[in-house]
């Protein structure tokens, strides 16, 4: 029998990346998601509940009871505030997916440099991370959507629509803050300042509650640059016939995808420098 004789490297490339390695990226996050699956369940229902309880049927019937027909385009509050609300859970699902998992794959438990280690290279992680993103906020977008329909608050033949674009909306606005994450040697409270000064008046100020332009001008530009004003003008008009011009119809959706692609243009470079160290 000859020798069988092995060469360092010969057998395994590290160079060369898997194709699926993406896949493979987001798989083990779900696989880790699965362990506080009934933590994720139970924020997915509670928190559509809670708001359409309080702010649809509680502040909506006052609302209701002194606004014209017209007030809110012929619907009720609860259809008006339902759009903006779906697309709200999703932007938080998916930025809730970049922050701190990110700052752990860098820096905490550096899983990201275990995974380069192999074949997937740092691309390919930055692409598993927004799956899992992706991931996260489209089961929080369907657990809202069954919320939504069993309260009458949208359409069924409208739904798909509204989860494609609440979807958008969080592509866009994760990938921005992924690339923030990615740039980040250490906690130092950014990620609640990112909640505090970038998400909350977000919420506030983006037509949620209310239409923007009743706001004073000086707070509207908040809402000209959020992704969620975006797709909540979207929303209405699929929800419900809000009218939306063509011009504007293209500038919502060339705004979504714009932010995206951008967001994702700062994460790669980033993502491979940081992984090359």
């Amino acid at each position: 029998m000859s020798d069988l004789k092995f060469t360092p490297g010969s057998a395994v490339d590290p160079k060369r990346a898997v194709r699926f390695g993406a896949f493979r990226v987001a798989e083990y996050r779900f696989y880790s998601i699965s362990k506080w699956l009934g933590g994720v369940i139970a924020f997915a229902l509670g928190n559509p509940i809670l708001y359409l309880v309080s702010v649809g049927l509680g502040i909506g019937a006052l609302v209701d009871a002194n606004s014209s027909d017209q007030g809110l385009g012929g619907v009720s509050y609860l259809q008006f505030v339902a759009p903006a609300l779906l697309a709200a859970a999703a932007i938080q699902a998916a930025v809730d997916e970049v922050t701190f998992p990110t700052m752990d794959g860098f820096v905490w438990d550096k899983l990201f440099f275990a995974i380069h280690n192999t074949s997937v290279s740092a691309i390919q992680i930055a692409n598993g991370v927004m799956i899992v993103a992706m991931g996260r906020a489209l089961f929080t977008t369907l657990m809202y959507m069954g919320v939504l329909l069993l309260f009458g608050a949208i359409p069924l033949s409208s739904s798909v629509a509204l989860v494609l674009t609440s979807m958008m909306a969080a592509w866009g606005m994760a990938a921005g803050v992924l690339a923030i994450t990615a740039r980040l040697e250490k906690d130092e409270g950014y990620f609640a300042m990112i909640a505090r000064f970038v998400i909350a008046p977000m919420f506030l100020f983006s037509g949620t509650f209310y239409p923007l332009e009743l706001m004073p001008i000086f707070l509207q530009p908040i809402g000209w640059v959020s992704p969620l004003w975006h797709a909540t003008e979207l929303g209405r008009a699929l929800s419900y016939g809000n009218p939306l011009e063509p011009v504007m119809l293209f500038i919502h959706l060339a705004y979504l995808v714009l932010m995206g692609v951008i967001g994702m243009a700062l994460v790669y470079p980033k993502f491979q420098e940081r992984l090359s160290r």
